[in-house]
């Protein structure tokens, strides 16, 4: 079975989730760029189910993080930093600072009205909390 015919139908559709957990990392790795897109808006229903399923690729999930911080969609941005961002290991984590630090110094007029700074300041915080321990 193709890994991409299980990919969700809409914003309630839990079985696809349920049927892409089962699948392997490496599997699931080919499909990153669709499930992220079901984190566009967090209150959809799937979303946090998405995200778990996400949090599994941990480190192979930075480069798709990257784009979502590029795509000038500040909602999108907010949804990934409060969620999956969020919970990301701290090690991985820092492997975003750049891109956190563009949006706190250099945002978009679209990313200002977001107020992603104040979510961005909590997460450079809780870097900086973990490396001076």
């Amino acid at each position: 079975m193709d890994i991409r015919e299980c990919l969700p139908s809409d914003k309630h559709d839990f079985e696809a989730v349920r049927k892409l957990s089962e699948f392997s990392d490496v599997e699931l790795k080919v499909i990153i760029p669709e499930l992220m897109e079901w984190l566009q808006d967090g209150n959809w229903p799937i979303s946090k189910p998405v995200e778990n399923l996400l949090l599994r690729l941990g480190e192979d999930l930075i480069p798709h993080i990257k784009d979502v911080l590029q795509t000038q969609d500040p909602q999108w941005e907010y949804f990934i930093l409060v969620g999956l961002i969020d919970r990301l290991p701290i090690s991985h984590l820092s492997m975003l600072q750049t891109d956190l630090v563009r949006i706190l110094e250099s945002p978009t007029p679209s990313e200002v009205l977001e107020e992603l700074y104040e979510v961005i300041v909590e997460l450079l915080e809780k870097m900086k909390e973990t490396n001076e321990r």
